[in-house]
């Protein structure tokens, strides 16, 4: 799936099928929907799930929280803004 397939699915009512972990937490992310998006995020014990909690704390403005999840990413925060951030993890996810 290209990053541009992934943005278009986000007029869909839910994830495509067969999304990773990852990728569905990015999608709800993509929706606006922080609660669904933290809810996988947090069960995604990888770096690029710690990236993806990290991403969603800042999001929330905790960014002590962040911090944490930036470390266990092996990142550092970003000064990008939050849609930067989250099209570089889409791409980064995709990418794998």
């Amino acid at each position: 799936m290209t990053f541009s397939e992934f943005q278009d699915s986000l007029q869909n009512d839910q994830p495509p099928a067969g999304l990773s972990d990852a990728l569905r937490a990015l999608w709800y992310a993509g929706k606006d929907d922080w609660d669904r998006s933290h809810d996988v995020a947090q069960d995604i014990h990888t770096p690029d799930g710690s990236w993806i909690h990290a991403y969603l704390h800042r999001w929330e403005g905790d960014d002590w929280n962040a911090n944490y999840w930036y470390r266990r990413a092996g990142r550092t925060m970003p000064k990008t803004s939050l849609k930067e951030e989250w099209k570089q993890i889409t791409e980064t996810i995709l990418s794998i």
